[in-house]
């Protein structure tokens, strides 16, 4: 008998994008080659997909593209593909980490311009886009979406106007954008690939018969039979022609020590059957199990992951440790990775990931379970429970990254940093059920300057009180009288100023779950105990009164 959570278990990271081109050089049709190799980096973007190509050979300036909201399967079928004729082309899959999620912003972008057609798929982010936009907005330029890849092809557009080649323009633009990127662009008889000068978003080379590939993963070419030649270097353009087959620009490199890849591409973003820059995913996830083993010993009778990412760590702390290795969950394999939807309602509502606990391999069992990373720590605690609820004796969770205390601005979708659980807290916090959450608010009522505002500050605390005094002799400012509170706070507790009284009880309600503790200090103080299950938002004393129950 198996214990089953419908529930979304994932509490996550999402990747945004993954791309994908093909030049056949001998002239075949590559659509289809370009759908198999997304259908392999599905893993990366379940939103939307596209396929665009051109005919070397025919029309200069004629593309074919398909494109559409939903997996590769559900936009592409053999008739779609049959009518893209040709034998170049570029293809995306996409999370939407920059712009909205709807099919304006579908790609691969098609750009017509003075010089031609040019072709764009993008997988990163841009943390100077929104200057670079209104920079071409005031020039005059019209945008059809709102993704930071159109302002990349807006740029590339322009440099070619004064670039001899488009590997030029593309480089020239390339020198403006700032952040993580890698690019597949395909001019009319080019195709060209960069590389951001860290390195932060891979990017690869292979070849098949007289064909040239660029993917965002090695695993892409092995589907589709490639070998694999070579990694994009950070900072590198590569054009791809019959003439000189691969060519490469180095200029916008840094010296090797400046480059910083994305970690979390070898924790939990790509395949771990792919390599990028030289090293195999499934190998450093491997490691990271094994120090996890030597970091954080326990004893046990079992080392299960939580799937897909944290299998991998698993084996490495139970070849580690000698503990036998094990699987815990069946994950339904006909359900979407609703994780990878960009919107929490989605995660929630669509597609439900279907997660059981196999009862047989648990029960009775002392069990450590591995997860590769925690955001927002929402789910984990279901996980355990799962564990628990289907007779495992203890569980004891490690996790084989480091704790995550800051959000990211180069295309990985990590909430702020409020959200996450490892922030303002140790990992001794993290571990004991019941973490404090305190919520500060700074002056409420009287926003009269010339009069002294009334203090107020509201504690939200699992399982216990909070004690705070308002007979202070600092009564010069109220942030004086703040910083008093703060520093009187017990040591790991987590507060938000909030200037607005009314608002600060708002977010202290939001936060807060049955039981909780809750302290209004201001002129006095009062202690209230949340007694139901109150969601419902509201900015006066009284009505506190009435939906909590006064402890003194």
């Amino acid at each position: 008998m198996n214990s089953q959570v419908d529930e979304t278990y994932y509490d996550g990271l999402h990747e945004e994008c993954g791309v994908f081109g093909v030049y056949d050089l001998d002239g075949g049709d590559v659509a289809s080659t370009i759908y198999y190799g997304l259908f392999a980096l599905q893993h990366r973007g379940q939103e939307s997909c596209g396929i665009a190509v051109s005919d070397t050979k025919g029309p200069k300036g004629k593309v074919l593209s398909s494109k559409g909201m939903g997996l590769v399967n559900e936009v592409f079928d053999s008739e779609k593909l049959e009518k893209l004729k040709g034998n170049i082309g570029v293809g995306h899959v996409r999370y939407s980490t920059a712009g909205a999620s709807n099919g304006q912003n579908v790609q691969p972008l098609v750009l017509n311009y003075v010089k031609g057609i040019l072709m764009l798929a993008h997988n990163g982010n841009l943390v100077n886009a929104p200057e670079l936009r209104k920079e071409l907005e005031y020039t005059g330029a019209i945008f059809q979406t709102t993704i930071d890849s159109e302002v990349i092809a807006y740029h590339i557009a322009r440099e070619r106007l004064k670039s001899s080649t488009v590997e030029e323009a593309v480089g020239r633009a390339c020198r403006k954008i700032k952040g993580a990127y890698s690019l597949v662009v395909m001019s009319p008889r080019k195709l060209v690939g960069a590389r951001d000068p860290y390195g932060f978003k891979p990017l690869c080379i292979g070849k098949r018969d007289n064909a040239y590939i660029l993917a965002s993963e090695t695993c892409a070419l092995d589907t589709i039979g490639a070998e694999y030649v070579r990694d994009v270097l950070p900072g590198e353009t590569v054009t791809i022609t019959p003439e000189n087959g691969i060519v490469s620009d180095m200029s916008r490199a840094l010296p090797k020590e400046q480059e910083a890849r994305c970690i979390f591409e070898y924790i939990y973003f790509a395949r771990p059957d792919s390599h990028i820059d030289g090293v195999s995913v499934y190998a450093s996830r491997i490691k990271a199990g094994r120090f996890l083993a030597m970091d954080s010993p326990v004893d046990a009778d079992l080392v299960v992951g939580v799937p897909e990412s944290g299998n991998a760590a698993a084996l490495g702390y139970s070849l580690q440790s000698g503990i036998p290795y094990g699987t815990a969950f069946v994950k339904n394999g006909y359900v979407g990775r609703t994780f990878i939807k960009p919107k929490q309602s989605s995660r929630e509502s669509s597609v439900r990931v279907k997660l059981n606990v196999l009862k047989e391999a648990v029960d009775g069992k002392r069990i450590i379970m591995i997860d590769d990373s925690i955001v927002r720590g929402t789910t984990s605690d279901r996980i355990v429970k799962m564990l628990r609820d289907a007779g495992a004796t203890e569980v004891h969770v490690r996790i084989s990254s480091p704790p995550f205390l800051w959000p990211c601005y180069f295309g990985t979708d990590i909430p702020e940093r409020e959200q996450l659980i490892a922030y303002n807290r140790t990992i001794e916090e993290i571990r004991t059920p019941g973490q404090q959450l305190i919520v500060v608010c700074g002056c409420g009522g009287d926003r009269d300057r010339t009069k002294r505002p009334e203090m107020a500050a509201i504690a939200v605390k699992y399982a216990t009180t909070a004690v705070f005094t308002s007979d202070n002799p600092r009564h010069e400012s109220p942030e004086a009288i703040l910083d008093d509170m703060v520093a009187g706070l017990e040591p790991g507790a987590r507060y938000l100023r909030i200037a607005d009284r009314a608002e600060a009880i708002r977010t202290a309600v939001m936060l807060s779950r049955p039981g909780d503790i809750i302290l209004v200090a201001g002129k006095g103080h009062e202690t209230y105990q949340i007694v139901g299950d109150v969601k419902h938002p509201f900015d006066d004393r009284e009505e506190i009164k009435k939906r909590f129950a006064l402890l003194n």
